[in-house]
């Protein structure tokens, strides 16, 4: 198994170009880039996507994957008939505006059950279950090979515990074994910065247990640091290398030994990064550096060649 390193766009949003991303790409060698979600995802004409995957290709990046960055694809468990219209709509875009950029794949996370509604929880998942159905042959008339959901950090967020995905995870099986020419799978975007830790911060599952029980079903992952309760999230220059519980030789090795258990024989690993505060002079100015330094770091163990 070949593991490629990416990166998601989501740190560029609103503070600098997509060419100025693809040349920070290039200069290490990284040739695949996960597009991250904004308004324009859900608002711009076709035809910018197909310029914005014109564009990337001259510099030889491909756009393989796109996934969600704010939480839009919520509203399963809302409970409200016109939020459940619009995150239908919602995921019917992203898969569009995935194909459009040449995207293998497109994804979110399931829901989000809010804190004061717990009642909602069951209905919220029937919903996301009924529509995911329909989905997953609406992709494949796209042209795309899997929808992705990324098992998340808090109960509320539909999966984050092992029984969670299990039930997931074999759902879908079933539904795409029943329509296999119909349909795409319904793979996941591992996190190795998720874990769940309880009101009390006790950890419940741990980020490693948990990423490697996801193998079976990862079709793609983000490389993100985190501390000790999956707070707070950052990159993998010095200082965040010192701070941080992510020891990227360990997730390497752990990729070695899995490697016939993944549903793909080429994985993609895309830098997640925050970066620094978005919208200061004093703090944008600092985003190159902060990619510059994660990517310096990955390298050394991702070394693929694109």
């Amino acid at each position: 198994m070949t593991v490629h390193l990416g990166v998601k766009s989501d740190a560029i949003e609103n503070r600098y170009s997509f060419e100025w991303l693809f040349d920070i790409m290039a200069d290490f060698r990284v040739s695949r880039l996960q597009l991250g979600s904004s308004f324009s995802t859900f608002a711009a004409e076709d035809d910018y996507f197909r310029r914005l995957r014109g564009r990337a290709e001259k510099r030889g990046i491909r756009i393989s994957s796109l996934f969600t960055s704010h939480r839009e694809l919520g509203g399963f468990a809302s409970g409200d008939p016109a939020l459940e219209t619009a995150t239908r709509r919602g995921w019917q875009r992203l898969i569009h505006v995935a194909a459009l950029v040449g995207a293998e794949s497109a994804g979110s996370n399931a829901g989000i059950l809010l804190r004061d509604q717990p009642q909602l929880m069951q209905a919220g998942l029937e919903c996301f279950f009924k529509h995911m159905k329909d989905l997953m042959g609406f992709a494949r008339q796209k042209g795309l090979r899997a929808i992705t959901i990324e098992p998340m950090s808090t109960t509320w967020e539909y999966p984050s515990t092992d029984k969670q995905i299990r039930e997931m995870t074999s759902f879908f099986d079933r539904a795409h074994a029943e329509k296999p020419d119909e349909t795409v799978p319904v793979l996941l975007c591992g996190d190795i910065s998720h874990g769940v830790a309880d009101e009390q911060e006790r950890v419940l599952f741990d980020n490693w247990d948990m990423f490697e029980l996801e193998i079976p079903w990862m079709w793609e992952f983000h490389f993100k640091n985190t501390d000790g309760i999956f707070n707070s999230t950052f990159g993998f220059g010095p200082k965040d290398r010192a701070r941080g519980t992510i020891d990227i030789r360990k997730l390497r090795s752990l990729l070695d030994a899995n490697a016939t258990w993944f549903p793909t024989k080429s994985l993609v690993g895309y830098l997640e990064l925050p970066g620094p505060k978005l919208g200061r002079d004093y703090t944008d100015r600092l985003l190159r550096g902060e990619l510059e330094e994660s990517l310096t770091a990955l390298r050394e163990e991702f070394t693929d060649q694109p």
